[in-house]
């Protein structure tokens, strides 16, 4: 068991367009960050989104818009990252540019970044 004050690290991965797949991740996260922090404990949450599962972070598109805006507004310690790789293919493919989410930050690669927070000591979690 912990001591009370830890700081615990979590990535989690949404990868799949699929509305399921997408509120699971983000009951988790709130369900961690409740647990934790009932315990005196701190939770860094950064939810990865590329592939199809970038769908949760496009505008207009995203089945989830409101509950994602509720959780960042709720919770400064999630974050939510949108890849640059699938933006680019979608964007090409549909011949504009595709608008996200106020909330989403675009990094270059999500694969790349979920090895990068594993290295920095993130817990790896799929829904």
């Amino acid at each position: 068991m912990f001591a009370e004050g830890n700081v615990h690290k979590v990535a989690v991965q949404v990868n799949e367009n699929d509305l399921a797949v997408m509120n699971i991740a983000l009951n988790s996260v709130q369900n961690l960050t409740n647990h934790y922090h009932s315990s005196g404990d701190t939770v860094e949450v950064e939810m990865v989104t590329y592939g199809p599962g970038l769908n949760m972070l496009i505008d207009g598109i995203s089945p989830v818009p409101d509950n994602i805006a509720t959780m960042s507004l709720e919770m400064d310690n999630l974050s939510f990252a949108a890849f640059g790789n699938t933006r680019r293919k979608l964007s090409a493919k549909k011949g504009e540019d595709i608008a996200l989410l106020d909330e989403a930050n675009t990094l270059p690669s999500g694969v790349v970044r979920l090895i990068e927070l594993q290295e920095y000591g993130f817990a790896y979690v799929k829904p």
